[in-house]
């Protein structure tokens, strides 16, 4: 003789007519009265019923394949799903097992009788319709707050939501200056490093949209109700300052070389023997910069990557470093997915009551607005968490990898003898960027803290004019000019 299980399902723990406790108490009276024998039962707290990937719905689907249920008792169908397709899964299993189904609410239906599954079936077709009108009715909702301007989801960095409306707040003049930065060329790293955000949110402070004043359905736009932070132009500019595919300088260092006083990419300008020179696009606009020979910056990049290879106790230090980031990044308290489980359990519950008439359709559409809202924000959050770090993971592996070729070989003899692709290789693999200031270099080997190296060592002097040298150092400043 098989067994008899009771099956409950609820989404949040916060129900008290529902509970996984009054279902099974229901269900286990309902067995006695009709002499079923003992229970098991079988629970799936904070499921919902759009699928049947729970674990004790899949242990239930078990327990029938293999012949050892005979009876199922549930406190009402939604309880075993809200799909249709998957009611007639259930139906035609139920049936080919001779599984006779018991409803506290529905009464007995046996899915082996035709008005058995005209029965079920029917059940089905109405929750279902249900939960896809009141889908409609939310989506329809949404639909309208975003074409009137409302951001629907949780107000991103610089934003606050006041009144249901976003307001600029405190973080709003950090915004525009991640803007600037981007345009004038710095890379995610430099950004967060000067602004203080982290990598993921520069990223997508700097694909956001909202910031030009406009609101998002899903991947649709519209222009909102809030106050721009940045003009059309300024976005522009920051999203065209490090576009996939397009084509970089001859030089080596072309894209990698900064001003290290104010910040912005240096250019590149050649004399009439073909000789590179940088400079600060500033220069003569209020940045006291001089220019810088290429072949010099070149050769300070060298050196970093030979400092870098060499000394074993720097090696060790930044990855002392990238291991105490990660542990940072590591969540603290409830876990993401475990708070979107109890939010979309809560959805699960307004759609119970609304089904019971006990919530109105207005309440219940605003509520399951901003319970979507808060997953949504959840969502993102997770998403830019995994995001960085995934990134910092990149740069700790990227790390390793430009250790392990640095040490395989001999940098000064593989330089010398590197073709120009091979060397452009091992600068793009190994190399973030080149600052330069009026008295010292500082490289960004990448996955490691900067490294200072001297005008001397480059093969410069403090206080040169803008020329460049081949090789020798650059001439002194003539003071007579």
């Amino acid at each position: 003789m098989g067994q008899t299980v009771a099956y409950v399902r609820v989404s949040t723990e916060d129900q008290v007519e529902f509970s996984p406790d009054a279902q099974a108490k229901r269900c286990r009276e309902l067995a006695r009265l009709r002499d079923l024998g003992p229970v098991r039962v079988l629970s799936d707290e904070g499921w919902s019923g759009k699928n049947l990937e729970r674990p004790g719905m899949q242990e239930l689907l078990q327990l029938v394949r293999s012949g050892q249920a005979e009876h199922v008792v549930i406190w009402r169908w939604d309880r075993l799903s809200r799909d249709q397709g998957d009611f007639s899964t259930l139906v035609k299993l139920f049936s080919q097992h001779k599984v006779k189904v018991h409803s506290v609410n529905e009464g007995e239906l046996d899915p082996a009788t035709a008005s058995g599954k005209m029965n079920i079936g029917m059940h089905g077709v109405i929750a279902e319709y249900y939960r896809n009108a009141l889908v409609e009715n939310v989506n329809m909702g949404m639909r309208q707050a975003a074409e009137k301007g409302r951001w629907l989801n949780h107000a991103p960095t610089g934003y606050d939501m006041v009144n249901g409306e976003l307001a600029p707040n405190e973080l709003a003049p950090l915004v525009v200056r991640v803007f600037e930065l981007r345009g004038e060329g710095k890379s995610y790293l430099a950004i967060e490093s000067e602004v203080g955000f982290k990598y993921s949110t520069v990223r997508h402070i700097c694909e956001n949209r909202v910031y030009l004043g406009e609101t998002r359905l899903r991947d649709e736009w519209f222009p909102g109700k809030h106050e721009a932070l940045v003009s059309r132009e300024l976005f522009n500019e920051a999203n065209r300052a490090h576009v996939a595919g397009r084509r970089r300088g001859k030089d080596l260092l072309s894209g990698k070389v900064r001003c290290g006083l104010c910040g912005r990419v240096a250019c590149i300008e050649y004399n009439e023997r073909n000789e590179g020179l940088y400079r600060c696009k500033h220069r003569g606009r209020g940045c006291p910069q001089p220019g810088r020979s290429a072949n010099g910056l070149l050769r300070a990049a060298v050196i970093a990557l030979r400092e870098v290879k060499d000394d074993t106790d720097l090696q060790d230090a930044i990855r002392e470093e990238l291991t105490a980031h990660r542990r940072q990044l590591a969540p603290a308290g409830p876990s993401v997915s475990s708070s979107i489980t109890a939010l979309r359990a809560k959805v699960d519950k307004l759609l119970r009551l609304y089904y019971a008439d006990k919530i109105s359709e207005d309440t219940f559409a605003a509520e399951e607005s901003r319970l979507s809202a808060q997953i949504t924000a959840l969502e993102s959050e997770d998403a830019a968490r995994r995001a960085e770090q995934e990134h910092r993971d990149e740069l700790a592996e990227r790390f390793e990898e430009a250790a392990q070729v640095l040490a395989s070989f001999d940098l000064d003899e593989i330089w010398e003898e590197a073709t120009a692709d091979e060397r452009r290789t091992i600068i793009g693999d190994l190399l973030d960027s080149v600052l330069f200031y009026p008295d010292q270099l500082m490289v960004q080997v990448l996955g490691a803290p900067p490294i200072l190296v001297t005008l001397e060592e480059a093969g410069l002097r403090v206080g040169t004019r803008s020329v460049v040298s081949e090789g020798g150092l650059e001439p002194p400043r003539d003071c007579s000019h």
